[in-house]
């Protein structure tokens, strides 16, 4: 009997409660429910608002539900809780039914407790969907069975039984999801760490703190990767346990990946060169995605050929929702840039191209200042175009930038994403780049950023 199978045989007595009902914890929800586990939802939102039909259906399979304003207050009448990573695992409710006994996890944090299989990780706070991305493709062209999850993917811990010890898990980490976790993968990698989400951990420390769990847990056995051009994720290193080495544009790590002066992303294991592919040969513009390569080479060393690293950089066309090409209008080019949710992401997206854009920013607030993004959107925008909840925070950060005065820079405020699309064709002219880069969450407006690209791109293929 596997680990997993022993796992569910003694959970099969226990009311199991799941906060949220989103991609993950639905296909959670029905797997505990085909073994016969007594499980109930508890969502805020009330009966009507709620999935007719989901409901339907897993009412029909014995699930309970508490919705509405008070529907935490079930889990004190819970065994275990899956809490979903958009709820703060500090949460004042959540503290207290810990302090009762009851068991407070997710889906992540059980799957690497069962999970039979090497793990490969990534957390940071700019870069990590194309660096899981590049790993897990990296991988598979090698022939391994991947598995794809966390952050990204699909929920894994609905099919740990099927996964086996010759195939390998690869898994996008958020903080929301490490700040609880205290079990690390074999191959940890930081792209970065820089101020993000603090409306939410509260201060820098704690943020911090949650990407410091990917490494906390490792032996001696693992292996972690860290940026060395990023001054907080390379004042990491006294934490690993096991095998470190670095990726760098800047410099030649004594063992760690870089980018060679003639543009060749190499590999350097103590004095042993190894050369990967050339920067130009990447198919992604961008030099953060160089940087990304770098950091899937150094977490893949060894168990990736180069010719195959090569291969995937010529045929790779990118992560949906970052950087990526809608189409071309009358001679402008549209790109859905939805997951560049925080001010350093907007730099690697002014970095990406030649000539000035049309940006369109905004929408909930995450508790960061804007300020390191002002002068350089003053210097390579030529209109800014502003909606949601950031939309005033935002115009008074680049208003006050040194530059703005001489930039030439014009800003415009819409009402949603339909006005802020069609207010871009007006202003556009031919040879120009429009990008909805937005600098900010979503849920002003929206579910989660891949709904918001997703209608960028619907506005932008209904321009006609």
């Amino acid at each position: 009997m596997t680990k997993a199978q022993r796992y569910f045989n003694s959970i099969k007595d226990k009311r199991v409660a799941f906060i949220g009902v989103g991609v993950s914890h639905t296909e959670l929800i029905k797997n505990f429910l085909s073994k016969g586990i007594k499980c109930v939802v508890c969502d805020k939102k009330e009966e009507e608002d709620f999935d007719e039909l989901l409901m339907e259906e897993l009412s029909a399979k014995g699930c309970d539900f508490s919705l509405g304003e008070h529907y935490l207050d079930e889990i004190f009448k819970c065994d275990i809780v899956f809490r979903t990573p958009g709820m703060y695992y500090n949460d004042p409710v959540l503290t207290d039914a810990r302090k009762k006994g009851v068991i407070i996890t997710s889906e992540m944090e059980t799957f690497f407790d069962l999970c039979p299989c090497k793990i490969y990780a990534i957390t940071g706070s700019d870069g990590k969907t194309t660096t899981t991305t590049l790993v897990s493709e990296f991988l598979r062209a090698e022939g391994r069975r991947v598995h794809i999850g966390g952050n990204i993917g699909k929920a894994l811990l609905p099919i740990v039984e099927t996964i086996s010890e010759t195939d390998v898990a690869v898994c996008e980490l958020s903080s929301f999801q490490l700040i609880s976790m205290r079990e690390s993968p074999d191959v940890a990698g930081i792209t970065n760490i820089r101020p993000n989400h603090l409306n939410v951990h509260g201060t820098m420390e704690e943020y911090i703190q949650a990407k410091c769990n990917i490494l906390y847990h490792q032996n001696g056995y693992s292996r972690a990767v860290l940026s060395m051009d990023d001054e907080t994720t390379r004042t990491l290193a006294p934490l690993v346990r096991g095998r470190l080495s670095y990726f760098s544009r800047r410099e030649v790590p004594e063992c760690g990946a870089f980018l060679r002066e003639d543009g060749m992303l190499c590999y350097n294991e103590y004095g042993k060169i190894t050369a990967y592919v050339h920067m130009n040969d990447i198919k992604i513009p961008g030099m953060h995605n160089v940087e990304d390569y770098l950091t899937a080479i150094a977490m893949t060393y060894g168990d990736v050929k180069p010719e195959t690293v090569a291969k995937i950089a010529k045929e790779f066309g990118g992560v949906e929702h970052r950087i990526e090409f809608v189409r071309e209008l009358d001679g402008v080019k549209y790109y859905n840039n939805s997951i560049a949710s925080s001010p350093t992401r907007v730099l690697a997206c002014l970095d990406a191209f030649d000539q000035k854009q049309i940006m369109i920013q905004g929408g909930s607030d995450k508790g960061i200042s804007f300020e390191p993004m002002a002068a350089p959107i003053c210097e390579k925008v030529k209109v800014l175009i502003l909606m949601g909840q950031t939309k005033d925070k935002i115009r008074e950060a680049v208003m006050a930038a040194p530059n703005y005065a001489d930039s030439g820079i014009r800003i415009i405020t819409v009402k949603d994403m339909k006005e802020a699309v069609e207010t871009a064709r007006r202003c556009a002219e031919e040879g120009d780049i429009v990008s909805l880069t937005p600098a900010c969450a979503s849920f002003d407006m929206y579910r989660m950023f891949e709904e918001r690209g997703k209608h960028f791109k619907q506005c932008v293929n209904e321009l006609s």
